[in-house]
């Protein structure tokens, strides 16, 4: 699949999605470690050192969305990333056909559509790279927008972990597994 692929949201911002650079890694990780600090989506209790980061996002795959045209005038969003994804397999071996991945979008650019563009694209990224399933093993049961995007693109519920998520105002949560075949 050839990187970078450009798109035009449905406000007329043209945004690329393309492999991440190394002069990209902290701005990313700053992004992972607020999406941490919300506390709502990632099962981390706190932000990430650079060998975290390293060790947790950059073992495989990595992708961003930048902004390439704003035309919309959003210039409240002057984040140079707009949203990141790693791929990885999500087994060793004989399972390592199987990928998983990890998404984050700024939160002042939620709502605008990168979510989808990023996971309709990481599958068609997947299948090129071989992979012929998708598996998350931790989507919070309280992130309706992640559930609702990930059904609306034909992942499926296979599992379900009671109270497996530890809010700091000591609420708990389910954590759900979702799948999806490739091929």
């Amino acid at each position: 699949m050839q990187l970078p692929i450009q798109t035009t949201l449905k406000d007329g911002t043209r945004i690329e999605l393309d492999e991440m650079s190394g002069d990209e890694k902290e701005d990313v990780r700053a992004l992972l470690n607020i999406v941490i600090i919300e506390g709502q989506t990632y099962p981390q209790a706190q932000p990430l050192s650079e060998e975290e980061f390293a060790a947790y996002w950059m073992s495989q795959d990595t992708f961003v969305v930048r902004l390439v045209d704003d035309s919309a005038g959003r210039t409240n969003l002057r984040e140079k990333i707009w949203g990141a994804f790693y791929l990885r397999p999500n087994f060793p071996g004989r399972c390592s056909h199987i990928c998983n991945a990890g998404f984050i979008v700024q939160p002042s650019a939620r709502g605008l559509g990168i979510g989808r563009y990023m996971g309709e694209t990481m599958l068609a990224i997947a299948r090129a790279k071989g992979y012929t399933a998708v598996m998350f093993n931790v989507i919070f049961s309280t992130n309706t927008p992640s559930l609702n995007l990930w059904k609306s693109l034909d992942f499926s519920i296979v599992g379900t972990i009671p109270n497996a998520v530890n809010f700091i105002d000591g609420k708990k949560a389910d954590a759900v597994i979702m799948y999806r075949a490739l091929e």
